[in-house]
């Protein structure tokens, strides 16, 4: 399962990279542009984050007097500027994560290649990390990341490629894709009342709305929704029940779409 998020960022010649059909300086420009994290690197903790990414800027080629400022800028994008000269064998995975993140925006690079960054943390670091990929999808670089956590992918990705036994299942935007492939199964949308509802509420508005297959009571103020479509359904569905003012205070899906999504594509593998 893999994931990217869009960017709008294009070369500055406008001109892609294949570097499969070039000669080896070409490919060796083409990758200095790129940024990587492998799923559980390893920072010796006896040194600090500016000791350990100025040997990274050295080994990457960074003239000398250029790789201070670079780690600093690096060390910044990540929110990690007041740990810079502290030991990194202190620091929590997700601290250290994030400076291995920095590692990979040495060169400031267009394209940014993540390795399931979120492996390994606890809640608080993956809450981190995440915030960290969104803040570079908006300094407009082209991310490609792999997860196997399909709530993340669904919560911070623009486009999804979902793969199966090295075969490439599908490729579009989140939205095209669970509307594409959840249709015909429906989604479950869980809706919370600020007052008892009653059974002709549920019955008759809720029920009778567009794309609702079924609405029952879970209890005295809660209904379950089942409905067909995507995004935009539950987008127009959870506004239609908004302006019947019967007192929605709050909403989840008790699975993830694209999950559901997922093992609809492989359930002939499964």
């Amino acid at each position: 399962m893999c994931w990217l998020p869009r960017s709008q960022r294009r070369r500055k010649d406008n001109n892609p990279e294949d570097f499969h059909r070039h000669d080896p300086s070409l490919r060796r420009k083409a990758l200095e542009s790129a940024g990587a994290l492998i799923e559980s690197p390893e920072i010796y903790p006896s040194l600090t984050p500016r000791e350990a990414l100025s040997m990274v800027a050295e080994l990457r080629g960074l003239p000398k007097g250029e790789r201070r400022k670079t780690v600093e800028d690096a060390v910044a994008e990540v929110k990690m500027d007041e740990w810079l000269d502290k030991k990194v064998g202190k620091f929590s995975k997700g601290m250290k994560q994030r400076i291995n993140i920095a590692a990979a925006l040495l060169s400031d690079p267009e394209v940014v290649l993540l390795d399931e960054p979120t492996t390994g943390l606890d809640p608080r670091g993956m809450a981190e990390v995440r915030d960290i990929v969104k803040s570079l999808k908006k300094r407009n670089r082209l991310i490609f990341m792999s997860s196997h956590l399909l709530n993340e992918v669904q919560d911070i990705c623009d486009e999804v490629a979902m793969i199966d036994h090295g075969k490439l299942l599908v490729y579009d935007t989140l939205s095209n894709v669970t509307t594409r492939f959840s249709k015909d199964s429906g989604n479950v949308i869980e809706i919370e009342f600020l007052r008892d509802i009653d059974y002709q509420s549920v019955n008759k508005n809720i029920a009778s709305l567009a794309n609702v297959n079924s609405a029952e009571r879970i209890d005295s103020r809660r209904v379950r929704i089942e409905f067909s479509g995507g995004a935009p359904v539950q987008e127009r569905l959870l506004s239609d029940i908004v302006t019947m003012k019967i007192g929605m205070i709050s909403f989840h899906s008790p699975t993830s779409a694209l999950e559901d999504t997922y093992l609809n594509l492989i359930k002939d593998t499964l």
